[in-house]
C-alpha cells in the first residue's frame, strides 16, 4: 500500500482527479466533464450539484481502494467564482459565470462610490470591472438580489468551498482573495476599505495561509484536508519553491500569463494597462502580471492558414524553426496579420499573406506574435535584474515560440518545462513539509535548457 497525496484540479472545462506518491509522481489519475447547466437568467453556469456528488463518489471509492493509502488532500481550481452558503450550510445562488454580463448601472454605482476607476484598478490589481472580479458578483448580489444577499452567511472561494464540503469549516486564503477580485488593497496589504464599508467582511471567513491544512477523521480514517489554491497561483508553486535564483514564468495557454514573483515594485504604474494585473503567492506576497491573449489569436490565425494553403489542421504542429526564412521576413519586417482577439497599434487594417508555402507564412506569424509575447515579458520584468525565464504550458513544445523567445533574450537563461500537471502538483506541494531541490523540475517537470541560435 503506498502513500498519496489526493488533489482535486478543477478547470472549466475538464475535471480532474489525481494521486500523487511522495516523490510527487502521478500514480493515479481520472477526468470527468460535466454539461454546463443554466442559472435563474439562463446563462450558463457550473453544475454544482453533480460537482460535489462527483467529489464525494471519487474520493469514497479512493479510501476503499487497497493499493492507497490516502494521507492528505488538496483542491485547485479557477477563480473568480464564489459559492454562498446560507447558515444551514446550504448553497444559496448557482456558482455564476464569471463571463456573465451585468448591469453598467450596478458598476457605475459601484464607481460612483469607490472610483474614480483608475485608482482602484491600480491598488487592487485588476484590469477590468466586472463579474471576473469576485469582489463585484458581492456588491451585485447585495443591490440586485437584496433578499438572497441577505440570506448569505459565507461566501467562499472555489477552492475553499470544496475544501468545505470535505471538512465544514469555513476559510478563506490569500491566493483566492488575491486574483484580481478586487477585494484586496495591495498598497495596504488588506481587504480595500469598499470592503469594510459594505461589511462583506462579515461573510468572508476568516484568512489562513495556503499552506493551512485540518486534521481529521473522515470514514474512520486520519487525513490532513487542505483548504485549496487558486490554480495560476498553484501552477507558480514548483518554481517558487525548487527555484533558489529569480526568475519569471510565461504560463502559456489560451491565456499567455506572465508572473514575476519576485519584484520590489508589484502595483501597477501604467493605469491605461489593460493587461498587468496582480495575483498572490500562497504567503500574501503579491506577483506582478501580465495576459495576452495568445493562445486564442494564435488558434484563430492558423485555422486561416490552414484554410488558405489547403494543410491538414494539425500540420502547424510540425513546422520547426527555420533560420534562413526567418531571415528573409527580417530582411523588409513589416506587420501582416490583423488580430482578432488582440490589439496592437503595428497591426495592419487587412491581412495579407504574400508568401506561397505554409511555413513562410506561418514563421511570419510567429515572429509576430512573439514580438508581442516579448513586450509583454519585458513589462512584467520592468526594471528588476532577472537572469531565468520559464515556459510552461502549450506553447513550451513550439519550436518557433521557443527559439525566437531564446534569440531575443539571449542574456537569460531559457527553460521549457513540460508538466499538464502544473496546478494540480501545486496543491499536493502547497499541502506538504518537504522541501523541493534544485533537482526537482528536471524530475518531475522534463526541464529542457535552450540556447539561442548561432546569428550567421
Amino acid at each position: 500500500m503506498i502513500d498519496v497525496t489526493a488533489v482535486f484540479d478543477i478547470g472549466k472545462t475538464n475535471k480532474k482527479f489525481f494521486l500523487f506518491d511522495k516523490n510527487y509522481k502521478e500514480v493515479y489519475k481520472e477526468y470527468i466533464h460535466f454539461d454546463e447547466i443554466e442559472d435563474e437568467d439562463g446563462f450558463p453556469t457550473e453544475n454544482l450539484e453533480a460537482l460535489q456528488t462527483w467529489l464525494k463518489n471519487v474520493f469514497e471509492n479512493i479510501l476503499k481502494a487497497s493499493e492507497f493509502n490516502v494521507k492528505a488532500i488538496n483542491f485547485s481550481t479557477y477563480g473568480a467564482s464564489f459559492v454562498h452558503l446560507d447558515e444551514n450550510g446550504d448553497v444559496l445562488t448557482p456558482l455564476y459565470n464569471y463571463t456573465k454580463p451585468i448591469d453598467k448601472s450596478i458598476v457605475d454605482s459601484f464607481l460612483q462610490k469607490y472610483g474614480p476607476k483608475e485608482e482602484f484598478l491600480k491598488t487592487t490589481g485588476c484590469f477590468d470591472l466586472s463579474l471576473l472580479n469576485s469582489g463585484l458578483q458581492l456588491y451585485w448580489l447585495k443591490y440586485s438580489k437584496p433578499e438572497v444577499f441577505k440570506k448569505i452567511k459565507y461566501s467562499l472561494h472555489l477552492p475553499q468551498y470544496l475544501s468545505y464540503v470535505f471538512t465544514g469549516i469555513p476559510l478563506s486564503e490569500y491566493t483566492s482573495i488575491g486574483c484580481h477580485t478586487a477585494l484586496w488593497d495591495y498598497t495596504i496589504k488588506d481587504y480595500h476599505e469598499w470592503v469594510y464599508k459594505e461589511e462583506l467582511n462579515k461573510i468572508l471567513p476568516k484568512i489562513v495561509s495556503t499552506e493551512t491544512s485540518i486534521n481529521m477523521n473522515y470514514n474512520g480514517k486520519r487525513i490532513k484536508i487542505g483548504v485549496g489554491i487558486h490554480d495560476s497561483s498553484s501552477a507558480l508553486l514548483p518554481y517558487v519553491r525548487s527555484v533558489k535564483k529569480k526568475f519569471v514564468l510565461v504560463s502559456t495557454g489560451t491565456w499567455s500569463i506572465t508572473l514575476n514573483p519576485f519584484t520590489d515594485h508589484p502595483i501597477i504604474e501604467d493605469t491605461h494597462d489593460k493587461d498587468s494585473i496582480n495575483y498572490m503567492r500562497i504567503n500574501g506576497k503579491p506577483v506582478k502580471a501580465t495576459r495576452l491573449f495568445l493562445g486564442n489569436e494564435y488558434k484563430i490565425q492558423v485555422k486561416k492558414l490552414d484554410k488558405h494553403f489547403g494543410v491538414s489542421e494539425d500540420y502547424h504542429r510540425h513546422v520547426k524553426f527555420d533560420y534562413d526564412t526567418y531571415v528573409e521576413i527580417n530582411k523588409n519586417f513589416k506587420h501582416m496579420f490583423k488580430w482578432e482577439s488582440l490589439t496592437d497599434s503595428n497591426m495592419p487594417s487587412e491581412i495579407e499573406i504574400p508568401y506561397t508555402k505554409f511555413e513562410d507564412a506561418y514563421h511570419q506569424l510567429m515572429t509576430e506574435l512573439v514580438l508581442l509575447q516579448i513586450k509583454s515579458i519585458k513589462e512584467v520584468i520592468g526594471s528588476d535584474s532577472i537572469k531565468r525565464l520559464y515556459i510552461d504550458g502549450g506553447f513550451s513544445d513550439n519550436d518557433l515560440f521557443v527559439k525566437l523567445l531564446s534569440h531575443h533574450f539571449r542574456n537569460m537563461k531559457l527553460r521549457t518545462t513540460d508538466s499538464s500537471l502544473g496546478s494540480a502538483l501545486g496543491a499536493a506541494i502547497a499541502i506538504s513539509d518537504t522541501e523541493l531541490n534544485s533537482k526537482f523540475l528536471k524530475k518531475n517537470y522534463s526541464l529542457k535548457k535552450h540556447v539561442p541560435f548561432i546569428i550567421k
